[in-house]
C-alpha cells in the first residue's frame, strides 16, 4: 500500500496536533500514512462522537496510525508524546495498522489510555466503554485477528475535514505476502466494498459539492474478486462515471500495474473524467530484487505498462513506489532502479529507504548498512526531483485545468503542484502556466467554475 510519502513540501502534509493546555469537548484524530487512513479518520470521528467521546472532560485524541516502516512508528510515538504533554487532560486512544501489528508497544506507553485495532477502530460501541477504559493493561488493547475479518462495509460519510477532495474506500486487505511488506498483517485479508455502496458514496460526496472523487484501498486492483460476479475494478470505475454524471473528476491511488484490467485500461484511453494520473507500485527496477521481494512484475513489464498508456492516453503521469536498498541489492541492481525512473518517464516518486519490519522474510536476510541505504535513497530522490523539475518545464506553455485545494495552491489534472492566484477551496480553476519554481506550476488563471 503507497503512504504520503515525507519527500518535500510538495508532496507531503504532516499531521496536525491540536494545541494548548487542555482540549475542548470535542474529538480530534491524528492521521498518518496513506489515504484509505483519512477516509477511515472520518469514520471514526463520527463514530466517536456518536458513542458521546466528545463530551469527556478535556475531550480525546485518536492517533491513526501507519506501520510501513519503523520511522512511521517513531513518529506516531514521538507525536503521542507530544500531544499528551500539551493536552494532559485529554483521553488518547492510538489504533490504525501500527496498533494493530504491535499493540503492546502502545499499551507500554504511559501516555496512552486506550489501543484499538483496524477492525474496532470504525464501531461507535469500541469507543462507549469511555471513561471507564484503560484500567489495567488487558482492558487497554481492544485489537481482534485481522486475518478473522471477511467483509468490508461501506461506511458513508459526508465530507473529508480539510480537504478540497474526498476519498471513498472500495477495498482494504491484502492477499499478497511481498518479503518487506507488514501491512497484510494490519489490514488482513483483501475484501471488497460491494459496487453499489462504492457508487453510493460517490454519489453522496459529489452532491455534497466535491469535484474530485479518490477511490482508494490496501490492494485497490484486486477489487471484486471476492464479489457475486468477482467485477474488477475497471467496470467499477466505468459504472460510477455513468451513473454519477455529476462527478468531474474521479482518480486512483496505487494500483499494481500486473493487475490492471482490459475495462480499466479503456476507461484510462476514452474517459476524460478519469484522471491521467497513476501510482504505480513498482518497488523496484532489478529482476532479482523484484523476485526477492516475491512482487508479481518484472522491469520489462512495468517498461511495457508505462508505454502502452502512453499510447492509450498521451500526456498521462506517473508516479512511483521506489524502495531504496532492499537486502542484497548490489551496486548493479541498484542502478536499474535508478533507470527505471527514466525508462517509465516516472515523475511523482515516494522513495523509501528500506526498513526491516520484524515478522516480514526480509527483515531476515542480509542486510545492507545503513549509510548505503541512505544514500541510495539519497540518488533517487534526487534522480526523481530531476524528472519532475523536467516534467514542470513540459507544461509551461500549456493550458490546465487546476483544482484548487487551499488558498494560492491547486492540482492539475496530473496532480502536478499549482501556484495560483484564484479560485476558493474546492474549485476548478482553468489557466495558463507560465512557469515553474522547480516545485509547482506558476499558474495564470482564465476563469473560475464553480465545483
Amino acid at each position: 500500500m503507497a503512504p504520503l510519502a515525507k519527500k518535500s513540501p510538495a508532496f507531503s502534509r504532516g499531521p496536525t496536533l491540536p494545541k494548548g493546555p487542555t482540549l475542548p469537548k470535542s474529538v480530534d484524530v491524528v492521521t498518518f500514512g496513506c489515504r484509505l487512513n483519512t477516509y477511515e479518520s472520518e469514520v471514526m470521528r463520527r463514530e466517536a462522537e456518536s458513542a458521546g467521546l466528545g463530551a469527556l472532560e478535556g475531550g480525546a485524541i485518536i492517533f491513526n496510525t501507519c506501520a510501513v516502516t519503523g520511522e512511521a512508528v517513531r513518529q506516531a510515538k514521538q507525536s503521542i508524546r507530544k500531544a499528551r504533554r500539551e493536552n494532559p487532560a485529554a483521553r488518547i486512544i492510538v489504533t490504525g495498522c501500527a496498533a494493530q501489528t504491535e499493540p503492546q508497544s502502545f499499551v507500554a506507553m504511559d501516555e496512552v489510555d486506550l489501543v484499538l485495532g483496524n477492525e474496532e477502530k470504525l464501531k461507535a460501541h469500541s469507543y462507549r466503554a469511555l471513561p471507564d477504559f484503560g484500567v489495567n493493561d488487558t482492558e487497554k488493547a481492544r485489537v481482534n485477528d485481522i486475518f478473522s475479518v471477511r467483509e468490508t462495509a461501506g461506511h458513508m460519510v459526508d465530507a473529508i475535514e480539510g480537504r478540497a477532495r474526498a476519498f471513498v474506500q472500495v477495498q482494504n486487505g491484502c492477499d499478497h505476502r511481498c518479503t518487506f511488506c507488514i501491512i497484510p498483517y494490519g489490514r488482513g485479508n483483501s475484501r471488497s466494498v460491494p459496487m453499489g455502496a462504492v457508487v453510493e458514496q460517490v454519489e453522496r460526496l459529489s452532491g455534497n459539492g466535491y469535484a474530485e472523487i479518490v477511490l482508494t484501498g490496501v490492494d485497490m486492483t484486486s477489487f471484486g474478486a471476492d464479489l457475486p460476479g468477482s467485477p474488477r475494478l475497471g467496470k467499477l470505475v466505468k459504472t460510477i462515471l455513468k451513473q454519477v454524471p455529476g462527478v468531474k473528476r474521479l482518480r486512483l491511488s496505487s494500483i499494481d500495474s500486473i493487475e490492471a484490467d482490459d475495462d480499466l485500461l479503456d476507461a484510462i484511453a476514452t474517459e476524460p473524467r478519469l484522471m491521467p494520473h497513476l501510482h504505480l507500485s513498482l518497488q523496484a527496477g532489478d529482476d532479482m530484487i523484484l523476485k526477492r521481494m516475491k512482487r508479481r512484475h518484472n522491469r520489462d513489464q512495468s517498461i511495457r505498462f508505462c508505454e502502452d498508456l502512453r499510447k492509450l492516453r498521451p500526456g498521462i503521469v506517473f508516479g512511483a513506489d521506489i524502495i531504496a536498498g532492499f537486502p542484497t541489492e548490489t551496486d548493479a541492481m541498484f542502478e536499474k532502479s535508478l533507470e527505471i525512473v527514466e525508462e517509465c518517464g516516472l515523475t511523482h516518486l515516494h522513495v523509501f529507504p528500506f526498513s526491516p519490519r520484524e515478522g516480514t522474510p526480509a527483515a531476515r536476510m542480509p542486510q545492507l548498512r545503513r549509510e548505503v541505504v541512505k544514500q541510495r535513497a539519497a540518488r533517487l530522490r534526487a534522480a526523481g526531483d530531476a524528472a519532475y523539475r523536467g516534467h514542470l518545464s513540459s507544461l509551461t506553455g500549456t493550458r490546465q485545468s487546476i483544482l484548487v485545494e487551499r488558498d494560492g495552491l491547486g492540482r492539475t489534472e496530473g496532480f502536478t503542484l499549482a501556484a495560483i492566484s484564484a479560485g476558493a477551496p474546492g474549485e476548478i480553476v482553468e489557466a495558463d502556466i507560465v512557469g515553474h519554481d522547480g516545485i509547482r506550476l506558476i499558474a495564470a488563471p482564465l476563469a473560475t467554475r464553480a465545483a
